[in-house]
Formats: C-alpha cells, sequence, structure tokens
C-alpha cells in the first residue's frame, strides 16, 4: 500500500495521534525545532480561543466552537496505543433546533435533555442550556500553537490555557502508526501517557481525579 504523503495545515484521510500533556516539555520543544524540515509560515505559530463542551458520562465525541462555528469529532478506534478520530457533524450559529436535537446533545450522551420551543438557537442560547445542566460543562480553551513536521508527522507544541489554567501539550500524528512511534521516540515522550483533549480538560475542571503526565 502506497503510504500517503503528510502535508501539514492541510485535510487527509483520518491520521492516528499521540498527544500528551503536563507542565514541562521544553526538551521536545527544543528537539522539534531542530528536528523540523521546514514548515509553511501559517503553521509557524497560531493562536485560537475555543469553548470545550465536556459531559461526564462521554469520552468518544470530542464537540468544540471556534468563531461560532461547531465541530464534533467522534472515536474511531485505538491501535498499538495511538488513537484515530473522524468528523462526526459541522454546525454554525445560530443552529437549528432539529440539529441539536439529532446529533448535538446525542453526542453528549447524557439525559435529561432540555426542551427546544424554538427552530434555531443562538450560540449564546446553546451555551445557557449548556450551564443548567448538570452533566455537561463549557471551559474556554485558549490556544499558542508551534507546528513543525517530523518523520513526516504533523506535530505541535502548544502552550494552553483551560479556563485560565495553563498546560502545554505535545503531539505528532499521522496515517502511518510508525511514523508517530518513531517521533515520539525521537522527541524522549515515549513514555508520557497519550491522552487527548477532552481527557485533559476534564482532569484540569476536577471532573476526573487524575494527573496529567508531569
Amino acid at each position: 500500500m502506497t503510504k500517503e504523503k503528510m502535508t501539514i495545515g492541510e485535510v487527509s484521510k483520518p491520521r492516528f495521534e499521540f498527544r500528551t500533556f503536563g507542565r514541562d516539555f521544553d526538551e521536545a520543544a527544543y528537539l522539534l525545532s531542530r528536528l523540523s524540515v521546514p514548515v509553511p509560515a501559517k503553521v509557524w505559530e497560531r493562536n485560537s480561543k475555543e469553548t470545550y463542551i465536556v459531559s461526564k458520562t462521554n469520552d468518544v465525541n470530542n464537540t468544540k466552537i471556534r468563531d461560532g462555528k461547531m465541530d464534533i469529532k467522534t472515536f474511531v478506534q485505538e491501535v498499538d496505543g495511538l488513537e484515530q478520530w473522524n468528523p462526526l457533524m459541522k454546525g454554525e450559529f445560530p443552529i437549528k433546533a432539529s440539529v441539536l436535537q439529532k446529533d448535538v446533545f446525542p453526542a453528549f450522551k447524557v439525559e435529561g435533555l432540555p426542551t427546544l420551543n424554538k427552530d434555531e438557537y443562538t450560540l449564546e442560547e446553546f451555551l445557557e442550556m449548556i450551564k443548567n445542566h448538570p452533566d455537561l460543562q463549557a471551559v474556554t480553551v485558549e490556544k499558542e500553537r508551534f507546528g513543525y513536521m517530523v518523520n513526516d508527522t504533523i506535530c505541535e507544541y502548544a502552550n494552553v490555557w483551560i479556563n485560565g489554567a495553563m498546560v502545554v501539550t505535545v503531539n505528532s500524528e499521522s496515517t502511518e502508526l510508525e511514523d508517530i512511534q518513531k517521533t515520539v521516540k525521537d522527541l524522549g515522550i515515549e513514555g508520557a501517557e497519550n491522552i487527548n483533549y477532552l481527557q485533559a480538560i476534564k482532569r484540569i475542571i476536577g471532573m476526573v481525579d487524575k494527573k496529567l503526565a508531569n
């Protein structure tokens, strides 16, 4: 089978990913800067402010909102400790009640869903429904991301503020498992726990009682 060439900043077929979170990955950041091939200027540094919707009963659907647009990804499989996620739905606010009822709220896997009496809802109205549900929480996530390409895998080092609490994250993603595994080893993070944003956010806000990598 022909190996897919990764292109940073562009869409490919579903990738596998290793990602870890903690307080200090300075050595990995240094190695990323030394091992990376040149990457497009548009991914040198990217900043964003997003809202993640986390659910006490869901770890398989990742919902985030950025610039008034909602993006839900769903967990597909884990192979050799690496996770694969696929797009589940994309929407934009104001959003139709039918989409909330059919696609969005079922993804949270909670009971006691709100009654929808309007044809569509603004972002503010949606977030109010989230606030009023005991098993859901909207979390502000600010990201300062630095892009790299190592061993033909798309990588980043990022400073992340989760409701104002700062952590750092390092990741490597590709359609090729062996390329990710080599990159993780080259960066010296093979002993770190592989977790995704949902899991990290839950630990930071106290929804899950567990530490990050360091």
